[in-house]
């Protein structure tokens, strides 16, 4: 007599892949909300105004860089997470305009002793009392803001952000027409 198969079914075995990326989403996300609940204070729509003179003696005002994306870095020398990304905001610097805006960080003397023993060479103010950050709804730093061509807030992150991260929502805000891309955080 020929005995069967085994008449009980058997549960197949579980999909590793299958679990790891739900485990992946769930993970981005927590880190998204986290990541916007964060960025609540933000400003966001038109930029507020920024006005003063870098620390090399050139005035800065940003209606002047209308027409083109331009990042807004709010940083500060005693950060250690803004100095994990300083080379980041020199690099993007190269090809894009880039304002840094030194919060509570000394005088302007300090602020550029600074950077030159870091070999930074973006465009800085400094912002001393916090009058800038208040405006700009910035409650701790790193904080930087992407600018579309119509000086609206593209992009605004709080927290580390890397240079491809940042070149690409630079890029993002350059596309379309004078109005620019959809506007997110």
């Amino acid at each position: 007599m020929a005995v069967d198969a085994d008449p009980i079914p058997r549960p197949r075995p579980p999909n590793r892949w299958r679990g790891w990326l739900i485990d992946l989403l769930l993970v981005a996300l927590v880190f998204g909300a986290v990541q916007w609940w964060r960025a609540r204070p933000l400003a966001a729509g038109e930029a507020p105004a920024l006005m003063g003179t870098t620390l090399d003696g050139q005035p800065i005002d940003l209606r002047s860089l209308r027409g083109q994306p331009v990042l807004v870095h709010f940083w500060a020398t005693w950060c250690p997470v803004c100095r994990l990304g300083q080379g980041a905001i020199d690099s993007v610097a190269r090809d894009h305009r880039v304002i840094g805006v030194a919060m509570q960080s000394g005088d302007a003397a300090e602020v550029a002793r600074f950077m030159d023993e870091q070999g930074l060479a973006f465009p800085a103010v400094t912002d001393a009392s916090g009058e800038l950050s208040s405006q700009w709804g910035v409650p701790a730093v790193p904080a930087s803001f992407v600018l579309d061509r119509d000086g609206r807030i593209a992009y605004s992150t709080l927290g580390f952000s890397t240079e491809t991260g940042l070149r690409a929502r630079l890029w993002a805000a350059g596309l379309g027409g004078p109005s620019g891309p959809a506007r997110s955080r």
